[in-house]
């Protein structure tokens, strides 16, 4: 909004070209500090979007045409014009947060009957069919209680329809943070004394709260026209605090601040939210917990009505892929299905894979290639995998990263999963890990003797890279970096101070204490395992791992580079003699193909995977897992 400088120009509102989101309420905090107000400020302080709070006095056809390509959001519209419904229903993408009873043209059922003498029969008239069908236009509907929802639903069939998610109020940061620090205070001191709402609105019975305290002779304070934080440091020294609304209140704010300050409560059936499990329990933890995540849920359901899809970026490294055997091409193209581009950085390859790769680029406009050689003749050469990791993260520009190496394909199936994760990225962390499933010599064997996740997306920050952390940073005597064992060089780590980085991961201990007890051969636990690895294929997206699919090929590739790589990288060196051979009781020099090949069946046949950092032990079969799931189609047509 602005004002002309010519004195016979009025106001004009305009809607700015950046607002993502447009909050639409008859009033906002600064008009008025009720209990929506507040829950409508601290979803607007917390929001992803840019969003333009617009009073709904004043809207017009010409704001609702100025909003068509945005998504809004309703709160309280007592002062909207009914006449515009049929136009935002039909022209705007927008979403509800029901705060009242809207449908009641006193917006309290019981307040129509305590005012008119007669039932409310709002939701046959025309008032409630108008206000119903703005409903059920909405993308999503959001409620302050499961009470609130199912009296609409029963009154409104067909809402049911909508994606409806009971909310409940919503409160911001400080107000966690004054909670903690008063509860803190209040541990040292002798509660007094009674609260009472002074409020003028017939709902909310402050006269009936009044007349409890003096019927049961109780000490009490009308709280009226005060700060909040005063009203919050009250609650923090009294005794309790009484509210007994005379109609259906949904989720009253006041109520849960008491709580929450250690208040007792003297409700009564009209508190709509008193019996939801959240509120219903003697744990704080618990409902602090659900109001605290209040508002990424909120954000995110917001995110899904809005077919909110965040772009992504792939990225990968290859070096004579071909030579080594690596489904690089598939992998590639895996990417190419769900990312919004793919970004590949080749390392020098002389086995064609370069000449290959770009002129794929050519013809694929969300490839991007670039050819980033390094001396691999150098002693420290395998530092340069995580720092080509890091050069092509680098060239990415969409809003997040997917990481992926050249021998991991992922299942068409999953695409979708790729982009619902996204959507819902958890706002605490910038990186997430999904579960990896890593064959071991055929599909019919998923080992289990490694751990199932990998770092795997993340959002596209500048600080985020990949390299050695520090605590594993060391160098050699002629000052070259390497790292110390504890690290495969690849870590997401922060760029200035190469920190490692907090990441969120399905693996928790429980099923890492499981996945031990099933190396141990414990038959329920291998199940339990199983069962829940299973579970979490099918809700997450995961990556299928080739890396031990062809044992022969690993073999080679043991032997002709990565023997090399981890001396490299760890600053070691090993005599090529039998007991530096993990595979053979012989040393690499007198190993022939056929002594490779026969190894690869007998290593496919009688285990489910080795770490070789001991000598190969067929006298003690390492367990594995056998699940049902198809490989990527690509993977199948390729063979």
């Amino acid at each position: 909004m602005f004002n002309s400088p010519f004195a016979n120009d009025k106001f004009v509102l305009t809607i700015p070209q950046d607002a993502e989101i447009i909050f639409a309420a008859d009033v906002f905090i600064d008009d008025y500090p009720g209990g929506a107000e507040l829950t409508t400020e601290a979803l607007i302080d917390s929001s992803p979007f840019n969003v333009f709070k617009l009073h709904t006095k004043d809207i017009t056809a010409e704001i609702l045409e100025q909003g068509q390509g945005k998504h809004w959001i309703f709160g309280n519209f007592h002062f909207l014009d009914l006449n515009l419904i049929p136009t935002v229903v039909a022209n705007i993408s927008y979403s509800m947060v029901e705060y009242d009873f809207k449908y009641c043209r006193y917006r309290s059922p019981e307040k129509h009957k305590a005012e008119s003498g007669n039932d409310c029969d709002c939701h046959n008239d025309i008032h409630g069919k108008m206000i119903s069908t703005l409903m059920y236009g909405a993308k999503s509907l959001w409620w302050m209680s499961e009470a609130q929802m199912n009296s609409y639903h029963d009154k409104f069939p067909f809402l049911a329809e909508r994606d409806n998610v009971v909310l409940s109020s919503v409160f911001n940061d400080r107000f966690f943070a004054a909670v903690k620090f008063l509860r803190h205070q209040s541990d040292t001191i002798e509660r007094s004394g009674w609260l009472v709402l002074g409020s003028q609105s017939w709902v909310k019975g402050s006269e009936d709260a009044v007349k409890y305290c003096e019927d049961n002779e109780l000490e009490f304070e009308v709280l009226t026209d005060l700060p909040y934080g005063d009203v919050l440091d009250r609650m923090s020294k009294a005794e309790g605090f009484v509210y007994l609304p005379r109609g259906a209140d949904t989720c009253p704010r006041m109520v849960i601040e008491a709580k929450l300050l250690g208040c007792k409560l003297q409700i009564n059936e009209h508190v709509q939210h008193a019996h939801e499990i959240w509120f219903d329990t003697d744990d704080q933890f618990d409902t602090e917990a659900y109001l605290y995540a209040a508002r990424e849920r909120f954000w995110n359901g917001i995110k899904h009505a809005m077919s909110y899809r965040p772009t992504l970026s792939g990225y990968t490294t290859i070096i004579d892929c071909e030579k080594s055997g690596y489904p690089w091409r598939q992998s590639i193209e895996s990417m190419l299905g769900f990312c919004d581009e793919v970004v590949v950085v080749d390392g020098g390859s002389t086995d064609g894979c370069w000449e290959e790769l770009l002129a794929w680029s050519e013809k694929e406009e969300k490839l991007h290639v670039h050819l980033v050689k390094r001396d691999w003749d150098h002693p420290r050469f395998a530092v340069y995998d995580g720092l080509q990791k890091a050069a092509a993260r680098s060239r990415c520009t969409m809003q997040y990263c997917w990481q992926q190496d050249a021998d991991e394909v992922i299942h068409e199936n999953d695409y979708e999963k790729i982009q619902r994760l996204l959507t819902v990225f958890p706002t605490e962390v910038d990186i997430v890990s999904l579960p990896v499933i890593e064959y071991w010599g055929s599909v019919e064997k998923v080992r289990l003797d490694v751990t199932p996740w990998k770092w795997r997306v993340s959002r596209n920050l500048p600080h985020i890279t990949h390299g050695i952390p520090s605590q594993f940073r060391v160098t050699d005597s002629d000052g070259y970096l390497h790292a110390m064992p504890g690290t495969d060089g690849c870590d997401y780590i922060n760029k200035d101070t190469s920190e490692p980085l907090a990441h969120a991961s399905f693996y928790g201990r429980d099923a890492h204490n499981h996945r031990v007890k099933a190396l141990e051969n414990d038959a329920e636990a291998t199940k339990i395992y199983q069962a829940w690895f299973a579970r979490n294929i099918e809700m997450l997206p995961s990556t299928h791992h080739y890396s031990w699919f062809n044992l022969g090929r690993k073999i080679r590739t043991y032997r002709d580079y990565w023997s090399k790589h981890w001396q490299s990288l760890y600053d070691i060196s090993q005599e090529d003699t039998s007991e530096n051979n993990m595979f053979f009781d012989k040393p690499w020099s007198e190993v022939s193909d056929d002594d490779i090949d026969s190894l690869a069946v007998e290593l496919s046949e009688k285990l489910g995977g080795w770490v070789f950092h001991s000598k190969v032990d067929f006298t003690n079969p390492t367990p594995y897992l056998t699940l049902d799931v198809g490989q990527p189609t690509i993977m199948i047509t390729s063979d």
